[in-house]
């Protein structure tokens, strides 16, 4: 009976109805609270499990196109600057370099939205090196892809093997001790970008890719970054810039905090648009497709097998987690 109990307690928990949005009030007032259950790292033992069923059961992702835009989408035309001092305001104005002094290997969206993150990563780098390979023959070789990651920490989200092309990677972040630890880095710079808003480290067209994963909302300077993005950008190099709904409130600026997720695909897009004249700029939703729950066993096959039941609560989790998990959005340009 407590084997029955136990199951039915499982079960009903995946059947409740959960919004990411509703429950993050998009308010000035915002409490860092919020972020204590990602800041909490998982047991590896508990996130490869979960990691495990998720990808037992998503066997392909697609990324949706939300909408590209258009110059008239915007107020102003490219190098004007709509936005005010208010606007970049935050609620912890104090220097960053105190806020990121001690390291946080922790990660800042769950697992489905870093998967998500990683293979869209991947299909990208894949695409750019064949556009910029050269030919050989009736062979076409593929390029290296050279990224610079910004906001860099522990991990970058870049895809692992042989098949992904992946040139020199350089990171730039605010913590030594995290920056060091990412394996995916050639090499990294310690650098605030709100007080020193400038690649100058890198050439005018100098590489092929820049990501920035879950950070923008942090930027005060975005313009001169924007800028500087689209300077070091090779002809037709990509610049990647993903979000979701959870940041340190303290520290994003105000616009975005009173902003809910299309509002921030604008706010995003209207950076790149004021900076630069760009080939394109396209907005992406990143999330999983949705999943059927499989069908609940019944009582008396639970019963008669508690294996069964099991089996079923672990998958109808597994599911309920990816159907439920962060949003996540990336803004693209190519140059």
């Amino acid at each position: 009976m407590l084997l029955l109990l136990l199951l039915v307690s499982v079960l009903s928990s995946t059947n409740e109805a959960f919004s990411p949005l509703a429950s993050f009030p998009l308010t000035s007032n915002i409490k860092d609270v919020r972020h204590v259950p990602f800041a909490q790292p998982e047991s590896t033992r508990q996130r490869n499990r979960s990691t495990r069923a998720v990808s037992s059961i998503v066997t392909k992702m697609t990324f949706r196109q939300i909408c590209e835009f258009e110059e008239s989408d915007f107020a102003l035309p490219s190098g004007e600057w709509p936005y005010t001092a208010s606007d970049m305001g935050r609620i912890d104005s104090k220097d960053d370099a105190n806020f990121y002094d001690a390291p946080r290997f922790v990660t800042h969206i769950d697992d489905p939205a870093i998967e998500s993150l990683t293979k869209f990563y991947g299909e990208e780098i894949l695409a750019l090196s064949q556009v910029k390979g050269s030919s050989k023959g009736k062979k076409k070789t593929r390029k290296k892809i050279d990224i610079v990651d910004l906001c860099s920490s522990w991990i970058s989200h870049l895809p692992n093997g042989t098949q992904y092309p992946i040139g020199m990677v350089v990171g730039i972040g605010m913590n030594e001790e995290e920056l060091a630890a990412n394996d995916q880095l050639y090499m990294y710079y310690r650098q605030d970008l709100n007080k020193n808003a400038t690649l100058a480290q890198f050439e005018d067209n100098s590489v092929d890719m820049v990501t920035c994963a879950v950070s923008v909302d942090y930027l005060t300077n975005p313009l001169q970054m924007f800028q500087e993005i689209f300077r070091i950008l090779r002809p037709g190099g990509t610049a990647l810039i993903s979000f979701s709904n959870r940041c340190f409130s303290s520290k994003a600026i105000a616009m975005w905090l009173q902003a809910d997720d299309i509002d921030r695909l604008t706010i995003v897009a209207s950076y790149f648009h004021y900076a630069a004249k760009w080939r394109s700029i396209e907005a992406l939703d990143l999330n999983s497709p949705q999943i059927d729950v499989p069908k609940r066993p019944s009582l008396v096959e639970m019963f008669n097998n508690p294996t069964v039941g099991f089996a079923w609560a672990n998958t109808a989790s597994a599911v309920n987690k990816s159907n439920n998990g962060d949003p996540l959005f990336v803004v693209k340009a190519i140059k």
